[in-house]
């Protein structure tokens, strides 16, 4: 398993330009594939076949594992076991047929306008650090951005006289993203008083930390966690609930979803259609709390009497 899993990491790395995350990830579900096989089945990769697999997927299954990561792991063994037939190992796919489990269709959750600003105004701080959180937060929510993408940011890729950004996305593609106003600001003033006094020489990363060197992920997911909670949100918050509010507000202001898909860099318009979703179950929460509201209202009303949105709605018919 071993010496196929390498050759197939090296067709990954020369042909499909895999982050080292993701590369990470495809080596840890082929390596539990190929124990398993080992020590439940008796097998080696090339003996495997359908039945083996579903017994594979069984135990995933029976371990409680998420149908997401289940999903995942059918998805990378199907496609090692493509290479091994493109490169000639075996004649066929063993695999073929057996499909991923239905994953169940999960809404992303999102924090309102009001949530992300209480948020954002809680990095008022006018230290370097404090000028740094309070641009990471702003620029992550004003342009939808990945945790990587951020802390991979240079000051190169940044313009803020045509705010705009070239980012680096998943599968290494690059893309333009746009930077509103209040995100332009916050880093204008990190990069005059903030990062001058953080930053060593030579340091080409836009983010950095108090050694002078590229600002890690883990750190922003602490500066998100530690200002939501000055916010007063007590739900668990990190940085890729700005990616999803972000995608939800354009669309809840009226922007075209293929606009928003080309903001994010999905491949795909279906990846960004969840964010559709969920704006119309906002919608439906909004009528039905207002239609409950009139429910009650008139249920405090004396016999005979209107509400005043009656009346108006009267008055708007008649001079119609």
């Amino acid at each position: 398993m071993e010496e196929l899993l390498e050759a197939y990491v090296r067709y990954l790395t020369a042909e499909r330009n895999l982050s080292s995350y993701t590369l990470r990830n495809y080596r840890s579900d082929l390596c539990d594939f190929g124990r398993y096989l080992d020590a439940e089945e008796g097998l080696g990769p090339l003996e495997v076949d359908r039945q083996s697999f579903r017994r594979y997927l069984a135990r995933l299954h029976e371990a409680g594992i998420a149908s997401a990561s289940v999903g995942r792991k059918v998805s990378t063994v199907h496609a090692f076991y493509r290479f091994l037939v493109r490169e000639g190992t075996l004649e066929r796919d063993p695999l073929m047929g057996v499909s991923s489990p239905r994953r169940e269709r999960r809404l992303p959750l999102i924090l309102d306008r009001s949530q992300l600003t209480a948020i954002i105004e809680a990095a008022d701080s006018d230290t370097p650090q404090g000028l740094r959180d309070r641009a990471i937060l702003e620029l992550m929510y004003a342009a939808g951005l990945r945790l990587a993408e951020a802390v991979g940011l240079d000051v190169g890729g940044v313009d803020l006289r045509e705010q705009l950004a070239r980012v680096r996305g998943k599968g290494n593609k690059e893309r333009i993203v746009v930077i509103g106003r209040p995100a332009v600001q916050a880093l204008q003033r990190y990069l005059r008083a903030g990062r001058p006094k953080l930053a060593r020489e030579g340091e080409a990363a836009l983010f950095v930390n108090r050694d002078g060197g590229r600002l890690s992920g883990r750190s922003v997911q602490k500066i998100v966690r530690k200002f939501a909670l000055l916010a007063g949100l007590d739900q668990r918050v990190f940085p890729h609930l700005f990616r999803h509010s972000f995608a939800t507000h354009m669309l809840d202001g009226g922007a075209e979803l293929r606009v928003v898909q080309e903001l994010l860099g999905h491949a795909s318009a279906s990846t960004t259609q969840i964010y559709t979703h969920v704006t119309e179950e906002q919608q439906r929460r909004v009528y039905t709390q207002a239609f409950y509201n009139q429910v009650r209202l008139k249920a405090r009303q004396p016999e005979g009497q209107t509400s005043r949105q009656e009346n108006d709605a009267h008055t708007a018919d008649q001079r119609s």
